[in-house]
């Protein structure tokens, strides 16, 4: 049995149209994909736990702008 992404925008989206939407109910994996395109974007997949470390960097301010 497969689990459909139940996709989110960022809770930093403002309306302006470039966010990302984020997918973390399937198992074993974090799918995000641009906002924009919606079913027609290319989904990026990465372990849970990379995701994790990955956002965490953000709000570390570790990411240049």
């Amino acid at each position: 049995m497969s689990t459909q992404p139940e996709w989110r925008k960022s809770s930093r989206s403002n309306g302006g149209g470039q966010c990302v939407e984020v997918a973390t109910n399937v198992p074993d994996a974090a799918l995000i994909r641009d906002s924009k395109l919606g079913d027609e974007s290319p989904i990026l997949s990465a372990k849970p736990e990379v995701f994790a470390s990955f956002i965490q960097a953000i709000k570390d301010g570790k990411l240049g702008q």
